[in-house]
Parts: structure tokens; sequence; C-alpha cells
């Protein structure tokens, strides 16, 4: 086991030694010191010295108001470097292998040895593969831009280390750049000082796309290629790439009054002139390689001169003209030119792939496949996934601004108020209004702002090219109308083609209703015409477990899906299920391939599609490599779960379920709704009135400003309870409802289930790494130093819970230890668990000397506050998901 991380530790120690020299250069031997001596006393009290650990609280009570900020920098810095280490572990030849992207061609022979599954069966199902990633908006990325390119360059010089053949001049040359980036890195501010613009995340997107995607997509299209060639002996064609990123990142407007119509259609040309960009140095490449003659006739003819001795390089240079016309006129487009479209502008996917195809296939046809299947490939290849548009993005809006923009219309043309009409009144209005030629939209009127603005949307989802916009997702949808209001608000706005619009199921209740809203939807005829047998539903993960717990929701999802597929296919309906995920577990987050496994059959029949949010963005697609590990996981997981399917949950489990269900959801409300001191608590033993100081992304955190725990967004909500460790949303409930269901006798099902159903084993694997991170001491000394005193037994309450649930858990997995069977995610708490504890201490301290200065009307001491900043993204950065 250590010989396995060893190679991992040595680089964490190395780093956090370059880091020491940097903090003693900087701020003197006293600092360096003081840290050092505190980093041992963490290690010795995790290690279970009381001792140590009542010497560690104090060391750190009583540091002064200048040490606060060095302190709490150095430990934070200290595991932004062990993620970088442990990121490089998974793709160095050392690593623990398990992300490698060999692992398909494992997975490939594991299908093949299926009896039930033919070699044909197989390679249907990788031609028929589709995988959308969704990147949103990264609320929860503490890190900065800036700070993500330094630690960028750290994992290339590591990757350059990991050869045993470097001579001392390579090795002393590397060690000098890495002590740089270090110094560049302590030396520059790790907090943003404003918060980001929609604009400012669309571009943290672009640059994801372009620093790795850009490389990695085609790398692991390649992989795939030829590991599909190896097992199978067949050549996948050159257009299958069945891989795309769609992004929320300036389209995503529910409760974030900062997306308007006007940014969306900023960041929609942005994107475009950062397409025409990056296509731009393709073809540069292209102009210089293909510098050939021999070709086929119809390369001949595309080039447009008969005599050209350079046939490829004249297309290629006529693309490039092409590219920097259509670049020139976005540019001024987007300083908000009016200007008339050049007749070369590229809108279209094809204007590029045509050329580029023909020049593929004559290389091909004259015996210069080598040269073919090199760079041209890989363009094609990002002609296919980014195209003109380079990340689309899906418009996002709450269903209730929908339903009072029709209102204000209805009212206004004196046919009543649309808003207090019956469901069924408001379909038939709807249907009839679909159906007309006539429009429906006044001439002469003012709408209202809201209302404006809702219209506006729409009329961007017209205007721009076709496949620029992904799809239109309803959040909080919750019966038909919902999603027919927005089909007439698009046809009004004149959009010539059909978008999707997806209904965002997200509560308890909506998640239990979804398939009988979906069901009406399909027996309206007018409904089934315009959908052409595609439907996509997005389930919600992050609120329906902040409406009633994990366990309750987890089900509640299941079975939604369960229904829907049975639904559509029954309907002959082809249905896309988007998954709402978030990176941690109380939103959803989970290994990618046991998440997958554990839906229900059929489930990815029509693909996926999933939110990839904040800081997993970087985690999953932050380098190439890392790319082509998490492009390959998903491809296996999907494969696996479409060819050998799970069981359907046997009718006793389903029974089971619901009673956990119903069980856990009840202690969780009895908590969060009905205690009367839960509120009082969860503010002050949390960091949750601080978060709101923290620019983290665009959006505000709360729905509505003056609302309670309820308005609390799903990230900031799991946020606070990561910070101070006791991670309360992702198991309150969960646990308790299994200790009933022990009590009851079903224990010995409980441990079937756990041994034959994936749903129920993930649900039991997640609680356990929520457990992992969990940690009763440091929530203990939260309470301690922030919660008054008549508060006290309900955090103990909690505690108790959260540690006989721990065995409850342990008893139905029958492991004797948390994380049992995945060693690698255990050894990488402990890891970074040194580093974090201090963080935590210090925490507490800090907001407990804050609210103190709050209480007494002084002005808070930038110190304090800068510190206490530093605190939160190093616990952020120590649990790798913050929300």
């Amino acid at each position: 086991m250590n010989e396995q991380y060893s190679a991992m530790r040595s680089n964490v120690s190395m780093l956090g030694k370059l880091l020491g020299d940097t903090i003693k250069d900087a701020l003197g031997e006293n600092i360096l010191e003081r840290v050092e001596a505190i980093r041992k006393l963490s290690k010795s009290s995790r290690a279970g010295n009381d001792a140590h650990r009542k010497e560690l609280l104090s060391t750190l009570q009583n540091l002064s108001n200048d040490e606060l900020l060095p302190v709490a920098r150095a430990f934070s810095q200290f595991l932004n470097l062990t993620n970088v280490a442990e990121q490089y572990h998974t793709i160095s030849p050392k690593g623990e292998g398990a992300n490698h992207p060999e692992m398909l061609t494992k997975v490939f022979e594991r299908l093949k040895q299926q009896p039930q599954l033919t070699e044909a069966s197989i390679r249907e199902a990788i031609e028929s593969l589709s995988l959308e990633l969704v990147l949103t908006a990264h609320p929860t990325e503490i890190t900065r831009r800036t700070l993500i390119h330094k630690l960028v360059e750290v994992n290339s010089c590591l990757k350059q280390l990991d050869h045993n053949d470097l001579s001392d001049y390579d090795r002393s040359q590397i060690m000098r750049r890495l002590r740089q980036l270090v110094a560049q890195a302590w030396h520059t501010d790790e907090i943003r000082k404003y918060r980001p613009s929609p604009i400012d995340e669309a571009k943290w997107g672009f640059a994801v796309v372009e620093n790795s995607l850009w490389e990695g997509v085609p790398n692991f299209l390649r992989e795939l290629n030829e590991q599909v060639e190896a097992s199978f002996g067949v050549k996948l064609p050159v257009d299958f790439v069945p891989v795309q990123f769609t992004s929320w990142m300036g389209g995503d407007r529910d409760g974030n009054p900062n997306v308007t119509a006007d940014i969306t259609r900023h960041v929609l040309q942005l994107s475009r002139w950062k397409a025409t960009d990056l296509f731009l140095r393709d073809i540069a490449v292209l102009v210089s390689e293909l510098s050939m003659s021999e070709c086929t006739p119809e390369v001949r003819e595309l080039c447009g001169n008969p005599e050209a001795l350079e046939p490829y390089r004249e297309i290629m240079k006529n693309l490039r003209s092409q590219l920097m016309s259509t670049q020139a006129y976005l540019e001024r487009r987007l300083k908000g030119e009016r200007l008339p479209r050049p007749a070369n502008l590229l809108i279209s996917n094809d204007q590029l792939w045509d050329p580029l195809y023909t020049c593929y296939q004559s290389l091909q046809a004259c015996g210069m496949s080598i040269i073919a299947n090199g760079q041209l490939l890989d363009t094609l290849r990002r002609v296919k996934c980014f195209g003109v548009p380079l990340v689309r993005i899906d418009l996002r809006q709450e269903s209730t601004r929908h339903t009072e923009a029709l209102a204000e219309i209805t009212r206004f043309l004196g046919l009543g108020d649309y808003e207090s009409w019956s469901e069924a009144d408001k379909q038939a209005f709807l249907i009839r209004e679909l159906s007309s030629k006539r429009p429906l939209l006044p001439r002469q009127w003012e709408p209202s702002p809201d209302t404006r603005e809702v219209l506006e949307t729409c009329r961007v989802a017209a205007e721009v090219p076709k496949g620029s916009i992904a799809a239109y997702v309803i959040s909080m949808a919750k019966v038909p109308s919902d999603v027919l209001a927005v089909h007439l608000l698009l046809k009004e706005a004149g959009i010539p083609f059909t978008l999707p619009v997806a209904p965002l199921f997200e509560t308890l209740d909506d998640l239990n209703n979804a398939n009988d809203v979906m069901s009406q939807l399909l027996n309206i005829d007018w409904y089934r015409g315009i959908i052409q047998g595609k439907q996509m539903v997005m389930i919600g993960y992050s609120d329906s477990a902040k409406d009633a717990g994990v366990m309750a929701a987890s089900w509640a999802q299941y079975q939604a899906q369960d229904a829907l597929i049975k639904t559509c296919e029954k309907a002959g309906i082809t249905l896309t299920l988007f998954h709402g995920r978030g990176g941690s577990i109380g939103r959803g987050g989970a290994p990618a391939h046991a998440a997958l496994l554990s839906q229900p059959p059929g489930s990815l029949k029509g693909g996926l599609r999933v939110t990839e949010q904040g800081e997993m963005i970087r985690f999953k697609y932050g380098l190439p490599e890392v790319t082509i590990s998490s492009l390959s996981l998903y491809t296996g997981a999907i494969l696996e779960a479409n060819l050998l399917p799970p069981p359907e949950p046997k009718k006793e489990w389903c029974g089971i379920m619901d009673q956990l269900s119903a069980d856990s959801c009840a202690m969780y409300r009895g908590y969060v709704r009905e205690n009367k001191d839960f509120v009082p608590y969860f503010r002050s033993a949390t960091p949750e009135q601080e978060l709101g100081k923290l620019p983290l992304g665009s959006r505000p955190a709360k729905r509505r400003p003056s609302g309670g725990v309820e308005s609390l967004r799903a990230i900031p909500w799991i946020f606070a309870w990561t910070q101070n460790r006791l991670m309360l949303p992702a198991w309150l409930g969960a646990g308790a409802a299994l200790q009933k269901a022990m009590e009851a006798g079903h224990q010995d099902q409980l441990e079937t289930m756990c041994r034959d159903w994936p749903f129920f084993s993930t649900r039991l694997g997640m609680l356990e790494m929520v457990f992992s991170k969990a940690d009763l001491w440091l929530a203990e000394y939260y309470d301690q130093r922030l919660v008054e005193q008549p508060l006290w037994p309900l955090g103990k309450q909690l505690r108790d819970q959260l540690d006989s649930d721990i065995k409850a858990v342990l008893t139905i997995a029958n492991d004797s230890h948390l994380m049992a069977d995945q060693p690698w995610i255990a050894e990488s708490i402990a890891l970074r668990n040194v580093y974090t504890d201090p963080l935590n201490v210090l925490q507490a301290e800090l907001l407990h000397r804050s609210r103190q200065q709050e209480a007494r009307g002084e002005e808070a001491d930038a110190h304090v506050e800068q510190a206490l900043m530093v605190t939160i993204a190093g616990v952020a950065a120590g649990m790798r998901n913050t929300g």
C-alpha cells in the first residue's frame, strides 16, 4: 500500500519543502518555525496524541493578529500543492493506475467475456455512445484563475521530473522553475477581491477549453479509436465524436439578475470569437504541414486553381482568410458596432468540416493516410466536438418567470389573468396559441422590465445560428403548462427551429410528480408532433437533497428516472436524462463510475448529459491527461450500464427503500424545518453568514435576499456545513433510517441490497466518503468556540447521531473501517487532514474574533477578515468538494 503512494508522498514532501523555503525567504525563520511546529502538532494530534491536540488548539488560539494571515496562507498553499501532487499521481506512470486510459481496453475485454454479449452488440453500443458534459458557472471554485495557471505549471514540472534518466543539469533547471512557481503562488493573493461577472465566468470556461479540452478531447478520441481497433478489429468513422461540451456560463439566469439577454448575446459572440481564434491556430499548423501536391479531383476543384502546386495549402489559406474575416466581424460586434454580415461568415460547422474532410479523404485516397490521421484528423474532431460555437450554451430560467410574463400579456389583451387560471385552462390556452398562425404578442405594448427580459432572452435564442444554444432548461418545473409556456414564448420570438425544452424537477414533490407531468405532455398531439421523438428531462440533485435529505432525495430521483424511462419507451420517445449533479455528496456527487452504474436500467440509452460543477471541472478537466482519464471513465461506465444494466430492484427492496425514505425525510425535516434551535445553531456553528463576503460566483447566495435557510441556495448550504466538518446535509436522516430498519429486523435484507443492488451500495459508499471527511472533534470545537451554551445540546445530539450512523453503515457494509474498499480515497483524505485540521481550528478562532468585534460594534480587523477568507479557501481545497 505505502509503496503505491510513496511517489506521491515524496512529491508532497518536496513541494512542502519548497513552500517552506519560500516562506522563510519572505517572512523569516520565526514564521516558518511557527508553521512547522503547528504542522507537527497536527500530525501528532491526528495520530491520537491528546496532549498535542490541546497544544495545537492553544497555539492557534494565541496567534497574534500579525501571524494569522501567514499561518492561514501557509496551510492553504500546502493544500493547493498537495492537490497538485495528487492530481499528478492519477496520471503518472507510477500512479494508482485506476484512471489511466488503458482502462478502456479492460472494459472491452470484460464485456467480450460476457456470454450474453456479441462483439457486434458491443460495437453497436460503442457507435451509439453519447456524452454531453455541461460546465456550470463555478460558484464553488474559490481558486483564482491566475493561481490555477501556476498550479498547472507545477504539475508540468512534476511530469518532467518523473524520468529516471534526467541529467543533473536538467533536474536543477526544473527544480529552479518549481521554486519560482511556488514563490509566485505565495506572493499572489489567493482570494479574489471582486465577485466575477457572468462574462468572467464564461471566460473561465473558455480557458478550460483552450488549456485542456482542445488537446485532451482529440487525444482521448485517438485513444478510444486505437483501443476499439485493437479489441474488435474495426475502425470507427472519422465523424464519430461522441463527446460534446455545453456551458451554463452566461446562460443560467435562474436567480441570477446579472445574467441578462444582452449578457447571453455577448457570451455567445465571445464564444464564437474564441472558436475562430483556436481554429486559426490549427489551420496555421495545417498550412505549414500540408505541402503535398498529389490530390483527388475534388481537392483540385475545391482549391479553385487547377495549376496549384500545393492544393491543400491553398484550401487551408482560404479557410484561414474566412476565419480571420469572421473573427474581425465578431470583434466589431463585441464592441457594439452594427454592421452587415460578410458574405463568407462562418456560422455552421459544415463550412469548416466539408473542406477539411475533402482534404482528409484525398490524402487517404493518395496513400498518405499517416498524414491525414495527424493534425488534420485532430482538427476534424474538434470541429465535431466544439465547432463554430466552441461551447453551446443552455438557457435556464425559473418557471414562475414565464407564468408571470404570460399573465402580463393576457391581462394587457383583456383575456384575463393567466396566472390565476386552472392548469386545464392554461393548457387549453397554450395549445390554442401554439397551433395558431397569428402572433399573440401585441405590437404597441410596453412590458414590465421582468417580462421584457424573458421575451428578449427568447429573441436571443431565435436570432443566433442553430446549434449555438443546446436547450432551454426550466427550473422548478411543476406542471405541463410550465413546458408549453416556454414553447409558446419561443414561437412568439420567431424561432425557426424546435429548441429542446427540458423541465427540471428538483424538489421531492416535483420528482414524485415528474412522470405524471411528462405523461400528460406526451398525450398532447401538438406536443408529440413538435418534439420529433426526443425528450430531455433534467433531474435535480441539489435542491431535492436540501428539501428532503440525501436518502429520500436519491430514492425519489431513482423512481422518477425509472418511471420516465418506462413511459418514454412505451411512447416510442428517446429520453435523455440530464443529471444536475454537484461535486459534493449532498448535491448528488459520487465517483462517476459508481454513480452511473447505480442508476435505473436503461437510464443511459439516450446518452449521458451531466453537469460538471465548480472546482470539479478543474479536478476532472484541468489538464489534457486528466481529461483523457475522465472521459475514459465516463465512456467505460456508459458502456457497462447500457450493456450490463443493473438488476431491477426486488419488490421487497423497494418497500424497504420507501420506508427508509419516509423515515429519513421525517428526521431531516424534523431538524431543519421544525427544530426552533436549528437555524440559530446553523448560523453560529458554521461560517454561513461570512460566506456572503467571499466573492465566489456572479450569482447571489440567496434566491430571496430577506429569506432564511429555505431561501439559501443548495451550494452555500452544503458549503457552510463542509467548512465546520459536520457535513450535515450529506448524511442527516440517512443513517438513522438505516438503524430503524435494522431494529425492525431488516438487517439481512439491507446486507443483501448492499451486495446485489448497485443503487443501494453506491448510496452507502457515498455515506462512507462523507463520514471519512466529517470530524467529530473539530465540529465540537466549532461549537465550543462559536455557539452559545444553550444550543450546545443540539450540536451534541447531531454529533452523537453521526457517530451512531457511522456504526450502522459499517455494520450493513460489513466493513471494519470507513473506505475499506477505496484505499486511494482514504489515503488522499488522510494526507490532507494534517494540513486541513489547523485551518479548521484557525477558522473557528477567526470567526470567534470577528464576531466579537462585530458584537462590540468595532470595525472589522482587515488581518482577521483576510485570514478568515483564506481559511475558507484552504478548507475547501482540503475537502476537495465544497458545494
